[in-house]
């Protein structure tokens, strides 16, 4: 493979926002560019314009922003094979489907929806399963069947559509990088329909014509397309071009196992599957995307690039570069992948970590906007000591308020359980313990806890005055961080509380 060569393009229809198995076919096909220094291509298909969808192509753009992984080439982009909308290209279609009718490989087909619909009922009948093939179409009202006379009385009067002409008894086989040789019976193919009544083509003549004209080296996209892949190779052979490389990507699975994710379920699913949020344009309901959730594009992108790839390698945590560097269509899986939304959450998390500048902002302003005052070293102590503990840089207040402020509540379940008196003598005695403690340190206040009998009724009591709850980190460095004063001060807090309380 010529390394400079490389041509590979992403091509969604305008039919509303991308979930995680179009992304990630815009990612993989993106990486694979990359690694081999090659042109990676943003086309939009869309000739289907019932099915066009507002600001899906916005939509589209603000995502692979996003995710990092922009076009080199084509809508927004530009390029020497303008212009990269389908919609836009549809003399050049008509210019390729007259050379498929002159050649005899594609046909003018008649039949109104009514016609089929009836055809279909007489076969059902007999038990058989109706398909436009090379054994039915001889009976039905295409131009296969009419004279030259007819053909051109129909062709004044009639709507049509031009159907690929497949020729029965033919083994056709055909290579994909990801699953092998792949072969098909051409009896078992019907005659596609490749231009539509209205004039529009299909996207399998569209599909094909601009792969060629725009030197597309390698088709990688979704497993649904595999099916439809020997319609384009036979394609191809009809205009006698040479084919690219295919390689087509294992679906994403609901995790309930009951098939692949798609819009529809959008609802019913415990994880989102846009990357972004998406406005649905005719109820102006805002449905949240991985990147208003608080992802950071880096983990989102590594998760996907892992989601039914094997670099073959140890560690999972990569840069987008680092992808690139390994990445491999030969290493894809066939199989369906599940989605694990605790995958993503720990993605997030490992990459978060190298995001402490940003953390160190965020937890600023937090206390800013609180008016409370603090030392730059000591903020630097509070992230490094719970930056483990938060997988979104939102959890950041959650997890370390206390280290600035009071508790101005406790946990219902266990303050009810320690309103009495003997909790209130506890707490003065190991409060007489903290005042006398020099130097006030983690390690001093340890090894003094070790050597008290009651040390596991006093520890909780401790965290619910200092933290509130019983969670938080190591107890013991909670206090040296607080001080000796503060510390108390939280103690005698609560020891009033459970006063109040009884």
């Amino acid at each position: 493979m010529s390394s400079h060569s490389v041509r590979v393009r992403f091509a969604p229809s305008p039919t509303g926002p991308l979930h995680l198995g179009g992304i990630r076919t815009a990612l993989y096909n993106y990486l694979f560019a990359k690694k081999h220094g090659g042109t990676f291509i943003l086309r939009i298909e869309d000739t289907d314009r019932k099915r066009f969808v507002e600001n899906s192509e916005l939509y589209i753009l603000n995502t692979l922003k996003w995710c990092h992984i922009e076009p080199d080439e084509g809508v927004g982009y530009g390029g020497p094979y303008y212009p990269y909308y389908q919609s836009k290209r549809i003399d050049i279609y008509h210019l390729y489907i007259n050379q498929l009718l002159k050649k005899g490989y594609a046909y003018y087909a008649f039949d109104t929806d009514k016609d089929i619909d009836k055809k279909r009922k007489e076969y059902n009948k007999r038990g058989l399963t109706f398909s436009y093939n090379s054994i039915i179409r001889m009976d039905l009202n295409n131009s296969l069947t009419l004279t030259t006379e007819q053909l051109h009385d129909k062709l004044r009067s009639c709507s049509y559509v031009i159907r690929f002409k497949i020729k029965p008894g033919e083994k056709l086989k055909m290579y994909d990088i990801i699953r092998g040789n792949i072969i098909v019976d051409t009896d078992h193919l019907d005659d596609k329909i490749l231009l539509k009544s209205d004039g529009a083509p299909t996207y399998h003549l569209a599909n094909t014509i601009d792969d060629h004209l725009m030197k597309i080296t390698h088709v990688i996209r979704g497993e649904e397309w595999l099916s439809s892949t020997f319609l384009h190779v036979l394609l191809y052979k009809a205009f006698g071009w040479s084919l690219p490389h295919f390689a087509h990507l294992p679906l994403i699975l609901r995790n309930n196992g009951k098939g692949k994710i798609s819009k529809r379920n959008t609802g019913s699913l415990n994880f989102p599957i846009y990357p972004i949020q998406w406005k649905i344009p005719k109820t102006k309901i805002i449905i949240p995307g991985y990147r208003e959730l608080g992802y950071l594009p880096e983990a989102f992108v590594n998760m996907l690039a892992l989601l039914g790839w094997n670099p073959g390698v140890e560690k999972e945590i990569f840069s987008l570069q680092e992808l690139i560097h390994l990445f491999s269509l030969e290493k894809i899986n066939k199989s369906g992948v599940y989605f694990d939304i605790k995958k993503i959450n720990w993605f997030n998390k490992k990459h978060l970590n190298k995001k402490k500048e940003e953390i160190f902002a965020f937890l600023f302003e937090e206390i800013k906007t609180r008016s409370i005052l603090c030392k730059k070293d000591y903020l630097w102590k509070v992230i490094h000591l719970t930056i483990n503990r938060i997988h979104f840089i939102h959890e950041i207040w959650k997890h370390s308020f206390y280290f600035f402020v009071s508790p101005s509540s406790y946990e219902d379940n266990f303050f009810n359980k320690i309103c009495h008196k003997n909790t209130i003598l506890q707490l003065d005695n190991a409060k007489i313990l903290l005042y006398d403690m020099n130097p006030f340190t983690s390690v001093n206040l340890k090894f003094l806890f070790q050597t008290i009998k009651n040390k596991h009724k006093i520890m909780p009591l401790f965290r619910l005055a200092l933290v509130g709850s019983l969670k938080g980190i190591d107890i013991f460095i909670i206090l040296e961080m607080l001080g000796k004063q503060e510390s108390i001060r939280r103690i005698e807090k609560l020891i009033n509380r459970i006063k109040e309380k009884i």
